[in-house]
């Protein structure tokens, strides 16, 4: 199962990427004279109400979220890696301050911080500017989770005797942690980066459903799923209901490798 889930993801991941092949037209072309048209052969879920082709929106916007959510988790995981290992093998003062900070940082409302400094940014403010910023900020801020695990699991490895022979042979802190701890966390950090993409990806649906994500015309997945605010227009077009269904498909998709990873351990 985890390895069918995986094998989708990096079809899809590769279908993303080739957007401007696959897709049939342009995400900013309008066919002004088949607004909200249904499926056919032109247009294989239609249009919207500007007479743009869904498809193509769906394969652009959908390679925005997953080029950017991976980078944002990466980013996260990145710094908590950094800050887990200086506060561990700086001593238990430095450890105990890095644990109060996550739990500071977990138990402030920090979406509402998402939601006011990406509504500061100007109207007229670049798709590729905004995205950036957005994603750039989810990366800053989702330091906390995974510093914790990291920093319960560079104890122990602390503890463990490889790391009690390169100490009594000399090993300085640095190549400490870059060489004898830092590899063995490499499966966890993957894990913890599995977890928070998905995460990432929802929170700029959200974003985007409250009309801060990307603005038009590049499409995201939050800009897509806006359509589903009307339920009348949900049931005049269910084929609206696209965006929705693949990102349940592909956090679904991420829950399974994350799950299955957790039961190999």
């Amino acid at each position: 199962m985890q390895r069918a889930a995986a094998a989708l993801l990096i079809v899809l991941f590769a279908i993303l990427m080739l957007a401007d092949v696959v897709a049939p037209y342009s995400f900013a072309r309008q066919f002004r004279d088949t607004p909200n048209a249904p499926p056919d052969r032109a247009h294989f879920l239609g249009t919207d109400a500007l007479g743009r082709d869904r498809l193509s929106r769906l394969l652009y916007g959908a390679r925005v979220s997953m080029l950017l959510a991976p980078a944002a988790a990466l980013l996260s995981v990145l710094l908590a890696l950094g800050l887990a290992l200086f506060a561990a093998l700086a001593g238990p003062w430095c450890e105990r301050a890095a644990l109060a900070a996550a739990d500071l940082c977990l138990s402030l409302p920090w979406f509402f911080l998402l939601l006011a400094s990406r509504a500061l940014l100007p109207l007229n403010t670049p798709a590729t500017t905004a995205a950036l910023v957005t994603f750039g900020l989810l990366g800053l801020l989702g330091w906390a989770g995974p510093s914790r695990v990291l920093v319960a699991a560079i104890g122990q490895y602390l503890r463990s005797d490889f790391v009690l022979l390169a100490r009594a042979s000399g090993c300085r802190p640095a190549r400490l942690a870059l060489v004898h701890v830092a590899p063995n966390l490499i499966p966890l950090v993957a894990a913890q980066f599995l977890i928070a993409t998905p995460g990432y990806l929802l929170a700029e649906a959200n974003l985007g459903l409250l009309g801060l994500g990307i603005p038009e015309p590049v499409p995201s997945w939050g800009s897509l799923l806006r359509e589903l605010e009307s339920v009348s227009a949900i049931a005049a077009n269910p084929w609206a209901l696209a965006p929705a269904v693949l990102l349940i498909f592909v956090v679904g998709c991420f829950h399974v490798v994350v799950s299955a990873d957790r039961s190999a351990g």
